[in-house]
């Protein structure tokens, strides 16, 4: 039987507008109502992520900041792994570089990170690696905006932290994802999904790429893996 399912937000379960899908939300609520623990994941943050949970219609548990920040259900401790004070000394070097070119770094909810810190794609990620190399942070350009983060940070380790506060194992998840930030949750969860638009390096390590794209592709794969599931169940019952 399916425990749990682990899926990002934007390009997963939206369309190409970043606009919720519906028909990724009744699976998501099927689920929910069968007893399986749905897990939201995102770059985004927290409070974000709460209001997501709320409007999907999921538990309450959340990845949030690119793994850096993880909640188990509504009433939960929100657990801060990442290291921001890291974030914020390259956050500065980046800052005063485009300063002396004119250029201001346009900067999402600050105020509302506790672990990463996040920026606008108005500038060439690629760039902003170079311009870090003798830091000690990650560069994470996830398609909707660059984010630093502390090392050794990901989905995949808050799935483990998250694992050891719900006692649902990572191999008891099915995961999907479509972006580089997905892929090391896809690689620690039992089973990775992700969906035509994916990045080429998240569709390596995918066990399965649904034909159509976010979320279309979300609901073609969760319905081909969860009937799997159910089939399973029943083989194993009579």
């Amino acid at each position: 039987m399916l425990k749990a399912l682990l899926t990002d937000i934007d390009g997963t379960i939206t369309d190409s507008s970043r606009r919720l899908d519906t028909g990724a939300i009744e699976i998501i609520r099927s689920l929910v109502k069968e007893g399986v623990e749905v897990v939201l994941a995102s770059g985004n943050t927290s409070c974000f992520m709460d209001a997501m949970c709320k409007m999907i219609g999921t538990q309450g548990t959340f990845i949030a900041e690119n793994g850096g920040v993880f909640r188990v259900g509504y009433t939960g401790t929100l657990h801060i792994k990442g290291d921001q004070s890291v974030c914020k000394k390259a956050l500065e070097v980046v800052q005063a570089h485009y300063r002396t070119h004119g250029k201001e770094l346009v900067l999402f909810n600050p105020s509302y990170r506790f672990a990463d810190l996040a920026f606008a794609r108005t500038v060439p990620a690629e760039d902003i690696k170079k311009i870090l190399t003798s830091h000690t942070v990650q560069v994470i350009d996830t398609g909707y905006a660059i984010h630093l983060q502390s090392p050794g940070i990901d989905k995949g380790t808050a799935l483990e932290a998250l694992s050891q506060e719900t006692g649902i194992l990572p191999a008891d998840f099915l995961a999907i994802g479509d972006s580089v930030n997905d892929i090391q949750m896809l690689k620690k969860a039992g089973i990775g999904l992700t969906v035509a638009n994916a990045h080429p390096d998240t569709k390596a390590v995918a066990e399965y790429i649904a034909k159509k794209g976010y979320g279309d592709g979300f609901v073609e794969a969760i319905t081909k893996y969860y009937s799997y599931f159910r089939a399973r169940k029943r083989s194993t019952t009579i």
